[in-house]
């Protein structure tokens, strides 16, 4: 029986709650070691006090208090729904479901009160169009402050396909999502290092103006920079630049680099231990993951992780096998790579964090080249390759979803005279494809890419990687979009980078 709100069975342990959605609480059932009840009105968990106390803060503070409810074999909660708190032991006992909407407001009052932050952070992670203003209302009115923030920037960035549903919304929380920097589409190109006196004024990154539907210059790349070969990435609205090459020696540049678009200044890092090229660089919770490359023209399987906050850089679990200029991509806080093998097939690994390994997550045996790259929307990653024989005017893509399992071939094979779709980013429910001659923005739908509106080319030769950067406003020259300041009745610290860094 599946448990639904108003539709509760009474039980005396989790394991005995016959639910689809309780699958992975149960499988717990074998490692509670200090056993704790806890009773939502007839329905009764049993869960691990030392799992309570580790994830929720409610807990934590409740048996550490030295109040009679630390004894209790039972404890009773009457302001919480059971359903609520069963998504939030699904949540920490490392399932990430899709909720509905009641589940979403019952999974937000469960956050707030019981303050979980693991929960907070997978509510983040499912934001979509579909529940964005609902979470977005319903963290206001909880003061779940980090999903009200990530819930508004999301809003922010699809506004115009939500405007006429944004106005639904108490005025000053619409005043608050106005109030907000949108995500830009950020490109840099194929670029050496050089000098002072041969200084090279295309060497820039430049942001796609929507509105004039052009190119144009955000900034210039330092002289001793590289991005030939390099890994680069953007993490807490920073560029990040590692691993270029100087020139057809190969010879690696051996400084990071650091871009800051709210101060507009360029600064330096270590690099890694094991310097490469032809590398990958993704970035999650203040880490930097450089993975595999080369180096003396021999492929690499090696992965190191760079700490932001300390300036340091580890080695983590190498790769399954080794492999350069790997396609990655991340959802839903998790990163995937895409790696290529004999007899046509694809494999995805993903990496888990917290047990510093790699996992297989599903195969596919396609007829495809070696032209490649990978981005994510929703709980789907979207894999492309070139057509037929390497033919690069057709791209064929196919869609795996992380929740069923299932692969999808696309219908299409996005042909045109512009050439193929190499380099990618997704915002809310576009994704943007950037080559030479066009950039084209698509409407992300069940089987397919529809196009919505096609712009200028980025006119480089060489690769070229595509980002989304939260672009202050400079001057009037560089942008024209403008970033109002609004004070809001709900009480936000004054330095919103405390709830995201992204803003």
């Amino acid at each position: 029986m599946k448990m639904t709100r108003g539709n509760m069975m009474e039980t005396s342990s989790c394991a005995d709650q016959e639910i689809d959605t309780g699958k992975a609480v149960c499988q717990q059932q074998g490692f509670v070691k200090t056993p704790v009840k806890v009773r939502f009105g007839d329905s009764v968990f049993t869960v691990d006090k030392d799992v309570l106390e580790q994830h929720c803060e409610y807990f934590q503070a409740l048996f550490h208090s030295g109040m009679k409810e630390c004894q209790q074999d039972e404890i009773c909660l009457q302001a919480l729904s059971a359903h609520g708190f069963l998504v939030a032991l699904r949540v920490i006992y490392g399932e990430k479901p899709i909720l509905s909407g009641d589940e979403i407001v019952e999974a937000i009052e469960c956050a707030v009160f019981l303050q979980i932050e693991i929960l907070t952070k997978h509510l983040i992670n499912i934001i979509n169009s579909d529940n964005c203003l609902l979470m977005y209302h319903t963290a206001a009115t909880f003061g779940l402050l980090k999903l009200l923030h990530s819930a508004a920037l999301f809003i922010r960035d699809m506004h115009q396909d939500l405007k006429e549903d944004v106005k639904c919304l108490p005025e000053d929380l619409i005043e608050y999502v106005e109030s907000l920097l949108p995500s830009t589409y950020v490109t840099v190109g194929t670029h050496s290092p050089t000098i002072k006196l041969l200084q090279d004024f295309m060497r820039t990154v430049c942001y796609l103006d929507e509105d004039e539907k052009d190119w144009k210059v955000l900034t210039h790349l330092p002289l001793n920079a590289s991005t030939t070969m390099a890994g680069v990435t953007v993490l807490d609205n920073k560029l990040y630049i590692v691993g270029g090459v100087y020139d057809i020696t190969n010879k690696v540049v051996d400084s990071g680099f650091c871009y800051d678009v709210s101060k507009d200044t360029w600064s330096t890092f270590s690099s890694p231990q094991q310097l490469r090229y032809n590398c990958s660089l993704v970035g999650h919770e203040d880490t930097l993951y450089i993975i595999g490359g080369e180096h003396n023209k021999t492929i690499m399987s090696s992965v190191e992780k760079y700490k932001i906050s300390t300036d340091t850089w580890s080695f983590a679990a190498h790769l399954p096998r080794p492999a350069a200029a790997v396609a990655c991509a991340m959802t839903m806080s998790r990163l995937f790579i895409c790696l290529w093998r004999p007899k046509d097939a694809t494999e995805i690994f993903e990496y888990i964090v917290n047990k510093d390994e790699w996992t297989l997550t599903t195969t596919l045996v396609r007829h495809q080249s070696y032209g490649h790259c990978m981005v994510a929307h929703r709980d789907n990653l979207y894999v492309m390759r070139n057509g037929p024989s390497d033919d690069f005017l057709r791209c064929m893509m196919d869609s795996y979803n992380l929740t069923s399992g299932q692969w999808t071939a696309m219908t299409g094979q996005y042909e045109n005279s512009k050439g193929a779709l190499f380099t990618a980013v997704v915002r809310g429910d576009s994704v943007f494809t950037v080559n030479r001659r066009a950039t084209v923005e698509y409407a992300i739908e069940d089987n397919k890419w529809r196009t919505k509106k096609e712009m200028s080319g980025f006119p480089r030769i060489g690769s070229m990687w595509t980002f989304l950067l939260r672009l202050p406003k400079k001057s009037s020259e560089i942008l024209e979009r403008k970033h109002n300041g609004q004070n809001i009745s709900f009480d936000l610290p004054s330095d919103s980078s405390a709830l995201c860094a992204d803003c």
